[in-house]
C-alpha cells in the first residue's frame, strides 16, 4: 500500500514540474510577444511600407532567441537589430527610386 502512495507522490511531482513549465514557456511566448508590439509601435512606418519584411525580421530575431537559454532577454536586441536593418535597406531602396526618376526627369 506503501508504493502506491510513492506512485500518486511521484505522478503529482511529475504534473505539478509540467505545469510550472508550462506557465514559464507561456510566459515567454507572452513576454516575446509584447516586446513584438512595442517594436511594430516604434517602427510603425517600416511595417506600413513592407509588411512581409517585417514579420520576416521579427521571426528570424525569434527563432534566434530561442536558440539561447535566454530568449527573452535576447529578443528585442536581436528583433532591433533586424527592423533596423530592414529600415535601412528600405531607406536604400527608397533614395534608389527617387535618384531614377530624378535621372529620368
Amino acid at each position: 500500500m506503501n508504493t502506491t502512495n510513492t506512485n500518486t507522490n511521484k505522478d503529482l511531482n511529475v504534473e505539478s514540474t509540467t505545469n510550472r513549465y508550462a506557465q514559464s514557456y507561456k510566459k515567454l511566448l507572452g513576454e516575446i510577444e509584447q516586446a513584438k508590439n512595442k517594436i511594430a509601435a516604434e517602427f510603425r512606418e517600416v511595417v506600413a511600407l513592407n509588411q512581409k519584411s517585417f514579420q520576416r525580421a521579427l521571426n528570424e530575431a525569434e527563432a534566434l532567441a530561442r536558440q539561447t537559454d535566454y530568449p527573452h532577454l535576447l529578443f528585442p536586441s536581436l528583433a532591433m537589430e533586424k527592423i533596423q536593418t530592414v529600415a535601412a535597406w528600405q531607406t536604400r531602396q527608397q533614395s534608389q527610386r527617387h535618384s531614377v526618376f530624378a535621372e529620368a526627369a
